[in-house]
């Protein structure tokens, strides 16, 4: 059976299997557009059939996505997207449940089920798109604009640090943890699909530029001109090199800070720069790597950390109705009658 036929009648899958008859509408030129059709790409990929997928989203601009796919969808409340996305998982365990939020949905109001989400690791795939600002509601500042943001909300700049995502979410353990820009295709394809076979919770940080009310955020990050100096691209077992001739790398100081250092003729030997281990037990490494960036230091691109523990499953062998009830009587249960009398329920 090939990877684009379904379990159940060997029927091959194709984007337009995952079409649904609303048309996407986000501003023209928006990275939803390209991630929406990683989607497609990764559930055409996966081979299963589109019954098996549900999206589940919140309030935002990223949240309209599962209204664009033909597949089981909910479109939530704010911030609620993974308790909803949990409780799914739970009664229908066989589910491939994935999350679409954004910077200010997941990580504000929505924060604390962030957090929970990536302790609990249940095998959901949570795909954050973070574009510094509150873009539906119009241009607030969000829990990731940088110090000193200009918005409608701090027209003097923005007086508080901005929250890091992924430093966040492998604070709270999450195992598989990526972060991608919004222009490259090959890119969200490849973290999608690692996050769809690995087990467990998988986080991805898409880089999404709002045209609209934070244009060019990330603009140097993605330019074809500045790119190369300015980001890594993360490879398993390749070691961490960049610029546009590949002879910069990060280096490991003897106090176990990172360092770029120029490699090869001139520079230091090849040997010394580090590298790539998404598997790395110890998740210091990956929070090296999610805190890197800015002026000094290239941001990565790619999986940081994919590990193998725990996942949050629902108990094998579900209660029947009959040991629930017998197990909420146990305690000190009543019913209000309707003449407003109380009567203590016993099991028997």
């Amino acid at each position: 059976m090939s990877n684009t036929e379904t379990p159940s009648t060997g029927t091959k899958l194709t984007r337009k299997d995952f079409l649904s008859s609303s048309e996407p509408r986000w501003c023209s030129g928006c990275g939803c557009y390209s991630t929406l059709n990683a989607v497609y790409k990764t559930f055409v990929a996966s081979g299963l059939p589109r019954e098996q997928f549900a999206l589940i989203s919140g309030i935002g601009c990223s949240s309209r996505l599962p209204y664009y796919t033909n597949t089981y969808g909910f479109h939530t409340i704010h911030g609620r997207a993974p308790t909803v996305a949990m409780g799914l998982k739970m009664v229908k365990p066989e589910q491939s449940v994935w999350i679409t939020t954004g910077d200010g949905d997941s990580l504000s109001i929505g924060g604390n089920h962030f957090i929970h989400l990536a302790r609990k690791n249940p095998n959901i795939k949570l795909l954050l798109f973070n574009n510094q600002i509150y873009g539906l509601t119009k241009g607030q500042v969000s829990p990731t604009s940088p110090l000193g943001s200009t918005t409608k909300t701090t027209p003097y700049g923005s007086i508080d640090r901005p929250l890091h995502p992924l430093t966040v979410a492998l604070g709270a353990g999450a195992t598989f943890v990526a972060r991608v820009p919004d222009n490259d295709n090959d890119m969200l394809f490849a973290a999608m699909e690692a996050a769809q076979k690995h087990e467990g919770v998988a986080i991805i940080e898409i880089l999404i530029n709002c045209v609209i009310f934070n244009d060019g955020v990330y603009q140097s990050l993605t330019d074809k001109e500045s790119r190369p100096e300015r980001t890594i691209k993360l490879e398993a077992g390749k070691p961490l090199l960049f610029g546009k001739n590949m002879d910069k790398g990060i280096r490991l100081r003897n106090d176990a800070r990172p360092e770029v250092v120029q490699v090869g003729e001139g520079g230091v030997p090849l040997s010394e720069v580090l590298v790539h281990d998404p598997a790395n037990p110890n998740s210091g490494y990956a929070f090296m790597l999610a805190e890197m960036g800015g002026s000094e230091m290239p941001m990565p691109f790619g999986t940081l950390r994919a590990i193998k523990d725990h996942v949050h499953r629902p108990y094998q062998g579900q209660p029947t109705p009959e040991a629930y009830r017998k197990a909420m009587l146990g305690g000190n249960a009543w019913e209000i009658a309707e003449d407003s009398s109380i009567r203590v329920l016993t099991s028997e």
